[in-house]
């Protein structure tokens, strides 16, 4: 049995949200589903394409859907990863955390409200 459903969001960091609008919209045929100073949101094929200003990320970081995000966490921390952001509320029980692998590449963990 997986303990993920899959990577399902995937998070760019721009520096220009009115800029970078169109172009996601015409890379992906659709309008946004959440339009907001900090996050706009895309919908396309199962996945969320979300565009995030003012980050300090460096790198689109693909997030992968858990049930159990502690438990995730606490399972890639023992197996050699490291705990790069815990577990934040972005939205309505949303979790998001941010864990790096051995070479520092930086897995997005992501968990919905059950």
């Amino acid at each position: 049995m997986t303990t993920t459903q899959g990577v399902q969001t995937i998070l760019h960091p721009v520096t220009d949200l009115e800029k970078a609008k169109p172009v996601y919209a015409a890379l992906l045929g659709v309008e946004p589903v959440a339009d907001s100073p900090y996050y706009v949101g895309f919908e396309a094929a199962g996945q969320q394409i979300g565009l995030v200003p003012n980050s300090d990320m460096t790198a689109p970081v693909a997030h992968w859907h858990v049930t159990d995000i502690e438990d995730r966490i606490k399972a890639i921390v023992e197996a050699g990863g490291t705990l790069k952001s815990p577990p934040k509320d972005v939205s309505n029980g949303r979790l998001v955390a941010l864990v790096t692998d051995p070479d520092g590449n930086v897995l997005g963990l992501l968990q919905d409200p059950s």
